[in-house]
């Protein structure tokens, strides 16, 4: 006989007036989490209740029902509903809809208030992503989308830009087959095809982090904080039909311009224009570029202008501005903390007499015919207009007294421009950057680094070694007289005549893009600013001038003057003899690495650091492995050996940011040459020239504790 299946009742339903309905002690939830009664208030009145009301009749002490109901389940909508009756938004009669359970069952009320909490489904973040998505195709606004759903109009877009996503990408992340960080990596491209490749490449490797992700999305793309994009601006890059890139969900510094070559276009076109602007001055020729290389101006002469006379007016305020500034730090002189409106006025105080220092300089007309600009960007994106340079062919020419020609042709300049007269060649406007260097092959044998990258290198040594020299005094006094010792004794191969002593700078045919803007270079560019402030205009007061200088003085400026001749450079010999030999590029080497170990020298601390430009991408994948292995270990080696060429470069550049690791051509080589102290124990009896004596910049004793390298292929 078969068993009869019991038949489920299901609770009535019935709208009940709101004054009847009472809080249950039995509800579970204690803790406000999620929306808040006020918000849900909003959405009650916006779309009236969704979700009835659990509710259980209050019976008296004999069982009877009284026409009051609790509320077990349903205590948040419940609050939202009282508090738009106190807004007097909701009538205290107004019928709810209430599912009402019957008083005999034996289910407790605690038991119906946990289960409606726990038994129901939270909205996958995708269904929430295409339901937004749906609003607004429908035609709703982002703002109204956050308003409706009470979140900020950024969440909304995060979300419409998630939805956005690759539908294959989607539906992997709906079967947990990507996280929703790496969703988000994706989404800082529209590109579909561009995204599906990218996860194609990463889904079969370790390395799957959201900014490994972004990294790949954005590699031939150019930074918004970039020099160049912010030069043009964003607003003339979007105008030309641009598209920037970006980032909802973490700080992407203003994104990145997709159309690099558009960028370029609009940078040199602006770039020309302002050279344009400035052709009206009258120069005779101007240099465009995006950036010159380091020692550009060598060899030229540079054109004393004289700064525009201070008004009246303007010395006013210059004395009223320094008195007020005085008086603030009288004031609040001893004070620990100054007040922010305090420091706020001394800052805009400094910036406006700032101003008035940096004035306009005005230059000869005659001079200015002869002379040149280069016009160029700064670190910072904006305009560089550096006046004032003559060319050793444009100099003017000297007429003895008494020759023939009259004084108008005297007066005209060297190709026959009148003084003044705005002569200006076509600008030139080189922008780009060094062509990448074929990946090498792999094989057995670690091939030398190329010739190229080693007299790169040894430039930036070089670079360095002179800034170390220029304040090193003794140091430069002592491989100044090594070179004299060469010339005067005849042990020694030298040539040169009677007596010639000079110094001859150093250029860098060679060098890797912004050498001029590495800090050694600044410190010398300021150093050498600074000495040609002091020193006298007129040639012929320079002799008296050099006479009255302090002992320290001269030696400083002695050491400086001496830094100019440091040669570290590698050159390919010549193999026809025309240049200079294998031997001496090794003599070169080696005396310089004599100088670097007693001023104590470290490129480490001169600011290197390996990078894909310099260095980690111009060398093949043994080479990046073994610097990886030698700076960061052989587990940091293992983890990149599968990777291509270039990601395994940017990787290595990671992985070694704060290794200290030096290339060999970077290293300060030991060869077991007595140091500048030891060359002065032996000498001690023998005192140092007058302007020398009390040095107290000792060459470091630290070369003795330095390790063992090997020296540059």
């Amino acid at each position: 006989m078969a068993t009869a299946v019991h038949k489920i009742t299901l609770s009535s339903s019935r709208d009940i007036p709101f004054n009847k309905l009472v809080l249950s002690q039995s509800n579970v939830r204690r803790v406000k989490a999620g929306v808040s009664i006020e918000e849900l208030a909003e959405d009650i009145a916006r779309r009236t209740l969704l979700q009835s009301l659990n509710v259980r009749p209050v019976l008296d002490a004999e069982g009877a029902e009284t026409g009051m109901f609790e509320i077990p389940a349903g205590g948040r909508r419940y609050r939202a509903l009282e508090l738009l009756v106190k807004q007097k938004r909701l009538a205290k009669t107004a019928p709810v809809p209430c599912v009402v359970r019957d008083p005999g069952t034996d289910i407790l009320g605690e038991d119906d208030s946990l289960a409606e909490n726990i038994q129901r489904a939270p909205l996958h973040p995708l269904d929430q992503f295409r339901a937004f998505q749906a609003l607004r195709e429908k035609g709703r606004s982002e703002e109204d989308i956050a308003a409706a759903f009470f979140v900020g109009v950024n969440v909304v877009k995060q979300r419409l830009r998630l939805a956005s996503v690759s539908p294959t990408l989607l539906d992997l992340y709906a079967e947990d087959g990507m996280s929703l960080e790496q969703l988000m990596a994706f989404t800082v491209t529209s590109d579909h095809a561009r995204q599906e490749q990218v996860w194609q490449a990463v889904s079969g490797s370790w390395q799957k982090e959201p900014y490994q992700i972004r990294r790949m999305l954005t590699e031939k793309t150019v930074r918004a904080s970039d020099r160049r994009a912010v030069f043009v601006g964003l607003d003339a890059y979007e105008a030309a039909g641009g598209v920037v890139l970006r980032d909802l969900f973490q700080s992407d510094d203003g994104g990145w311009l997709e159309d690099v070559a558009l960028l370029d276009g609009l940078f040199a076109e602006k770039l020309k224009i302002e050279a344009e602007k400035i052709a009206a001055e009258g120069w005779k020729w101007i240099e465009v570029a995006v950036d010159f290389p380091y020692g550009h101006t060598r060899g030229l002469r540079v054109l004393q202008g004289a700064a525009a006379d201070l008004s009246p007016e303007e010395e006013t305020t210059i004395e009223a501005l320094n008195a007020e500034y005085a008086k603030l730090e009288a004031e609040y002189d001893g004070a620990d903390e100054l007040p922010n409106e305090v420091d706020e006025r001394l800052g805009e105080i400094e910036t406006a007499l700032a101003a008035f220092d940096d004035r306009p300089v005005t230059f000869d007309p005659a001079d200015v015919a002869r002379a040149g600009i280069f016009v160029s960007i700064d670190s910072e994106g904006a305009l560089s207009v550096d006046r004032g340079y003559v060319r050793p062919e444009d100099e003017a020419l000297i007429v003895e007294p008494g020759q023939e020609g009259d004084d108008e042709t005297a007066a005209a300049s060297p190709d026959g421009v009148e003084p003044g007269a705005p002569v200006i060649q076509r600008a030139v406007i080189t922008i780009g950057g060094q062509a990448s260097e074929p990946e090498d092959e792999d094989d057995d044998v670690v091939k030398p680094l190329p010739d190229r990258l080693v007299t790169e290198l040894t430039a930036e040594r070089t670079l360095a070694l002179r800034d170390k020299l220029a304040t090193t005094p003794s140091v430069a006094f002592q491989a100044v007289l090594h070179k004299f010792c060469l010339d005067v004794f005849s042990r020694y191969f030298a040539s040169g005549s009677a007596m010639e002593v000079a110094v001859r700078s150093v250029t860098f045919p060679i060098q890797s893009q912004g050498l001029k803007d590495t800090p050694t270079a600044k410190a010398i560019s300021e150093r050498h600013k600074s000495w040609e402030e002091r020193l006298p205009k007129d040639r012929a007061d320079l002799w008296d001038w050099l006479t009255t200088l302090t002992g320290d003085d001269q030696a400083a400026l002695f050491a400086h003057c001496a830094s100019f001749g440091v040669n570290a450079l590698y050159e390919k010999a010549d193999r026809y003899g025309a240049g200079i030999s294998s031997h001496g590029v090794e003599q070169r080497i080696g005396e310089a690495n004599r100088i670097a170990r007693a001023v104590g020298l470290d490129m480490v601390e001169a600011g290197w650091r390996p990078t894909v430009e310099n260095y980690l991408g111009r060398v093949p994948k043994r080479r990046i492995l073994e610097a990886v292995r030698e700076g960061a270990g052989e587990r940091a080696a293992q983890l990149i050996d599968h990777l291509k060429k270039g990601d395994m470069a940017k990787e290595a550049e990671r992985l070694l940011a704060d290794s200290f690791w030096l290339p060999e051509p970077l290293r300060t080589v030991d060869d077991g040459a007595p140091s500048a102290d030891q060359v002065g124990d032996e000498g001690e009896g023998e005192a140092l020239p007058e302007f020398l004596a009390g040095d107290e910049n000792e060459p470091s004793e630290q070369a003795e504790d330095e390790p063992q390298t090997i020296a540059a292929e």
